[in-house]
């Protein structure tokens, strides 16, 4: 693997030195930082010419410094003649907005697409879209990983029966991505169904297994301002669940959601660390997971021209 080379931006340096590791390879030397006026600034310090590059950066908070040090990034080794750059970007900010569904509204998930592939990539790896489409809207290759393997791992670890066990989506937006799960657990779901029935009411059910006397799985691609899975939670307890456990990718974290994290009925709250937690956002009963194999592996397969899909074997 002499010829392929691993850099980092600043977003998450520790996950790109776990994915280094891995490989057994040292992190490419890249020197980043700011100009008196805010600019980016980037150099590369090594020869990089006809070399296969990997540039690990999510575009996690702060979203449009990371982005942007992203596209520099990638604009550098493509003028220094880089042979193949793959952007991995275990978090993809932005996805949000895939689609035009009211007047007048932009597809941010296309146009950063856009900024990336013009930007000189030649490839994309990514975990967990928040939307699948978003793949097409790239149009370069994207490999597009889950973290189940890593997040059912840790559940299985548990000792739970599997007869106990009921995994819940917390709206159906997340069906689809619910059912990636089912298989591993015993394939007993639920789902929490939210309706407006009036201006300013929702109203709430539970559809589907019952959760009585159940141990709860609530499985969502992020969590942000926690609101939709932490009252689904709240949900599934009143419900009769004896124990409730969160999971999701991306811990975005922001705006109220330690606050409700920190009083929601959840035994354990389990997110991976495509996103880098600081200081401020470790509650007691947080358990961040790595998904520095699962990248590491998805690298040398890309490197080595293997196939990536056979990581997930019964997830597709």
């Amino acid at each position: 693997m002499h010829e392929i080379k691993i850099f980092s931006g600043r977003s998450n340096r520790q996950l790109a030195e776990k994915v280094a590791q891995y490989l057994g390879l040292p992190l490419g030397r890249i020197a980043l930082g700011n100009f008196a006026d805010g600019e980016i600034s980037v150099k590369i310090e090594e020869d990089v010419r006809g070399r296969d590059i990997f540039i690990v950066q999510s575009t996690c908070p702060p979203v449009n410094e990371n982005l942007m040090e992203l596209l520099i990034m990638i604009d550098s080794f493509k003028r220094a003649s880089a042979g193949r750059i793959t952007a991995v970007i275990p978090y993809f900010g932005y996805a949000r907005q895939d689609r035009k569904d009211e007047g007048r509204v932009p597809i941010t998930a296309k146009l950063v697409a856009n900024l990336i592939t013009r930007a000189g990539a030649d490839r994309i790896l990514t975990m967990d879209l928040h939307a699948p489409q978003i793949q097409g809207f790239f149009d370069i290759p994207v490999d597009h990983l889950y973290a189940a393997p890593v997040l059912d791992s840790y559940f299985l670890n548990l000792g739970i029966p599997q007869d106990e066990i009921v995994v819940v989506s917390p709206d159906e937006g997340s069906i689809k991505r619910t059912l990636i799960h089912l298989p591993v657990f015993g394939g007993k779901l639920a789902i929490v169904d939210k309706r407006r029935e009036g201006a300013s009411t929702t109203q709430a059910h539970l559809i589907g297994e019952s959760v009585q006397g159940m141990t709860a799985l609530l499985f969502d691609d992020m969590i942000s301002t926690g609101g939709s899975i932490t009252g689904a939670a709240r949900m599934v307890k009143q419900a009769g669940a004896k124990a409730v456990f969160l999971a999701a990718t991306h811990a975005v974290f922001c705006g109220p959601c330690l606050e409700r994290l920190s009083t929601a009925p959840a035994e354990r709250v389990v997110v991976t660390d495509t996103i880098p937690l600081s200081t401020g956002h470790q509650l007691a009963n947080i358990s961040v997971l790595t998904v520095s194999e699962l990248l590491g592996e998805a690298v040398k397969r890309i490197h080595r021209n293997e196939s990536v899909s056979r990581l997930f074997g019964m997830y597709r």
